[in-house]
């Protein structure tokens, strides 16, 4: 990777989403839990969520990853809460087909993705873009379940 390479990859914009990564810690009482790991770097992000009517309430992560890994958790912290899990889920499956596919960057409300586009041709740093969003989804779906058990006794 060339000087000029790392420079577009660790654009002003990525580090600045990294150094102020929102809703950092843990909730008093998360409904769902995920923690996920990227086996070639070694980069994690741990979620935790509490949902209220099918949507995202609260949110809490603990991030242990590289720029574009944080960066990534920048964008799922200031974005996910008030979403389904639908809209969770979409924002996955764009975020992935812009890495993998060269899909065009995600529509609002995972615009923020968009600055991940140099990321592109790392394929390598893929894994731990898309642990925040990952984590997200499963613990989404986590408390998902929990609440349909609350519900039915």
């Amino acid at each position: 990777m060339s000087d000029q390479d790392l420079l577009q990859l660790y654009s002003t914009r990525i580090l600045a989403l990294a150094s102020s990564i929102p809703r950092l810690g843990h909730l008093p009482e998360p409904q769902g839990t995920a923690r996920r790991r990227a086996p070639l770097c070694g980069s994690s992000v741990a979620v935790e969520v509490a949902l209220e009517d099918g949507r995202v309430r609260e949110f809490a992560q603990d991030v242990r990853a590289c720029a574009l890994g944080q960066a990534a958790a920048s964008v799922v912290g200031a974005t996910v809460v008030g979403l389904t899990p639908d809209q969770v889920r979409e924002g996955r499956d764009a975020l992935w087909s812009m890495l993998r596919d060269g899909a065009e960057p995600p529509v609002a409300p995972w615009d923020g993705f968009a600055v991940l586009i140099p990321a592109r041709d790392h394929p390598n740093r893929h894994g731990s873009i898309m642990l925040a969003i990952e984590a997200t989804l499963e613990a989404i779906e986590q408390a998902s379940g929990t609440q349909k058990k609350a519900a039915a006794t």
